[in-house]
């Protein structure tokens, strides 16, 4: 793990902004106006999707894929001027956000300035040709790590955002392409410019790690990435979240897999938390009925790590924005008294929680439909006595339950009357009985 990971992370909220369609203007400015709306859902840092110039030379869309890069050091003219980005970072950070960017280091686009200026700088097919190491990504070609001018000129680049416009962090697109030893480096030398910015990778489904290195292809586990990221993304587990919504797999399988975490990461270990992504379905368009959808989003907020919000999933947009073409969110349906907001805003205070940041977790379903999750204090017993404890009940169906929870052991929750912390409601526990009305109940034991 990277040694000055702070376990913090775990109660902070990041919402992630695709400049060209979170508004109809497209513009790092409409951000900016919009940014006390963010700040209000509980954001803590603001993660601006690609923000350089995209190629035009096999061009995805009308537009253009914002993963298809022409030059790493400049800021695309259509989200507007560098100062208009210095402008919005500095607002951002007048509200008490921080700020990271998208930083897409695996391949740039075939134009790039980079591929005209340094073409011994990338990966070449035995043809001599430009292309890709694995799959078929055609807008873009790979670069190749083995230069070490390369690097050199990868983290300057880095250094220049994170010091010249005080970004605080990067989001490292498919990072586990990207040799591991480089990924040190980099976080050693904007250190040196920008103490404690935030390191998050985008890591890979298992399938992807196994099927790049049968291959030949170096792919880094979350476990490598570690070394060099504060977070990692959830996709050693969400494909299992996705196949118990679409009917391919129980809900115990996909907990069992958060349970696995707990044991095969380093103590400090954070993990991006979402139930939805600018490269994944909406929330709202996969969970149909409202009281699903928001016991899984509470249950979101109240798993182990840091929290991604992608925009528009506050507002339930079921439609996933295309990345290649003007196709901007509709906000119509979001205003102060949106139910979801609302929760998020809830949950969002909750995530504040130190319980939430250094604590064991487990989670379990006792019968489809409905997850027990509990967070345990790290402090363990002290003096004979347990640490506090935050139990969650969460109806992934919506439907009200009668739980029986007084197990031998200690999980036992003691008989009494408790407060919701989600909503501030009683919660009574009789005869080692809990009655669910299907609404998300958080209590602390």
């Amino acid at each position: 793990m990277a040694g000055n990971t702070e376990k913090s992370l775990r109660n902070q909220i990041i919402y992630s902004v695709f400049v060209r369609n979170y508004s109809k203007e497209g513009t790092f400015e409409a951000v900016r106006a919009d940014l006390d709306r963010i700040r209000s859902l509980g954001t803590d840092i603001i993660w601006l999707m690609p923000i350089n110039p995209v190629g035009r030379i096999n061009r995805k869309g009308t537009l253009g894929s914002p993963y298809s890069i022409s030059d790493y050091r400049k800021v695309n003219p259509e989200f507007g001027t560098e100062d208009d980005l210095k402008k919005l970072v500095k607002s951002i950070h007048s509200k008490g956000m921080k700020i990271i960017i998208d930083i897409v280091y695996n391949h740039t686009s075939r134009d790039s300035v980079l591929s005209r200026q340094h073409p011994e700088w990338f990966f070449h097919k035995e043809d001599g040709n430009f292309g890709n190491k694995t799959g078929d990504w055609w807008d873009v070609i790979d670069l190749d790590y083995s230069n070490k001018d390369l690097w050199k000129y990868q983290i300057d680049t880095l250094k220049m955002w994170a010091g010249e416009f005080d970004i605080d962090g990067f989001r490292c697109d498919v990072a586990p392409l990207v040799p591991v030893e480089f990924w040190e480096e980099a976080r050693a030398a904007v250190e040196s410019v920008h103490p404690g910015a935030i390191w998050l990778a985008e890591s890979v489904e298992p399938s992807f790690v196994t099927y790049n290195r049968s291959k030949g292809v170096t792919c880094a586990s979350d476990s490598e990435l570690y070394k060099a990221f504060d977070i990692c993304y959830d996709y050693d587990s969400y494909w299992l979240l996705d196949g118990y919504l679409s009917g391919r797999n129980s809900l115990k399988k996909y907990l069992e897999r958060l349970n696995l975490q707990e044991a095969i990461y380093p103590d400090n270990y954070v993990k991006l938390r979402f139930l939805e992504n600018h490269d994944r379905l909406r929330a709202a368009f996969i969970i149909k009925d409202m009281p699903s959808l928001v016991n899984w989003t509470a249950f979101l907020y109240f798993q182990k790590g840091t929290t991604l919000i992608y925009n528009g999933q506050e507002a339930m947009e079921s439609h996933t924005p295309g990345l290649f073409d003007d196709d901007t969110i509709s906000w119509n349906r979001i205003d102060e008294s949106h139910p979801l907001q609302d929760l998020m805003r809830r949950m969002a205070l909750l995530k504040k929680n130190p319980i939430l940041s250094d604590s064991s977790f487990r989670a379990e379903s006792p019968f489809d439909g409905l997850i027990i999750a509990t967070h345990r204090e790290n402090a363990g017993k002290i003096n004979g006595k347990p640490g506090k404890r935050l139990v969650g009940f969460f109806s992934t169906d919506g439907r009200p339950h009668l739980v029986h929870v007084n197990r031998s052991g200690e999980n036992d929750i003691p008989d009494g009357i408790y407060t919701n912390l989600v909503d501030g409601s009683h919660v009574e526990c009789s005869f080692g009985e809990v009655s669910l009305t299907g609404e998300p109940v958080i209590i602390e034991i």
